[in-house]
């Protein structure tokens, strides 16, 4: 079995998660899409808000599983599910070094575990979840940021930015 982890804030899921996450399910026999939770770090939308979004974003892909790791290494995560590979996404080069970076530090506490990379295509490879954040507010913003997440998302936003959620 060929089992992968893709791993994130998800904060909220975007269109970009759901090309890594769609080209993960056809390179794997399972995917684990992880919430990571990092004590240090403040969320805009709870850990329940994004299972719920994720589960409604990836609801069309059977071979996936959602679980949440927190305050810990993705390596002993990712061994303790028996996933023999991480998949990780590369945007620009920022992203490559820091992921190089770690893919050693992953290798040095796991040998057998490997990090596949993935290059989203120029259409969406700018696309994060702090800049559709960014885009929500301003006149027409509904518009623009339906071409950067799920509808599940954007209905989710509409709510949001409306103080409804």
């Amino acid at each position: 079995m060929r089992r992968a982890v893709y791993a994130g804030s998800f904060d909220p899921v975007t269109n970009g998660h759901l090309w890594m996450i769609e080209r993960g399910v056809s390179l794997f026999d399972e995917m684990i899409v992880a919430i990571g939770e990092n004590p240090d770090k403040r969320y805009t939308f709870s850990t329940e808000q994004r299972l719920r979004l994720l589960r409604a974003a990836l609801e069309h892909l059977p071979k996936v599983r959602i679980e949440v790791f927190e305050n810990r290494y993705l390596v002993d995560f990712a061994r303790e599910r028996h996933a023999h590979y991480i998949l990780r996404g590369i945007r620009e080069a920022a992203d490559y070094e820091y992921e190089r970076k770690m893919r050693y530090v992953n290798a040095d506490l796991a040998p057998h575990i490997d990090t596949v990379f993935l290059m989203p295509p120029r259409s969406i490879a700018e696309i994060s979840s702090t800049m559709v954040k960014g885009l929500v507010g301003p006149a027409g913003w509904e518009k623009v940021v339906a071409h950067y997440v799920p509808q599940a998302v954007l209905e989710h936003l509409v709510d949001w930015q409306a103080g409804n959620t």
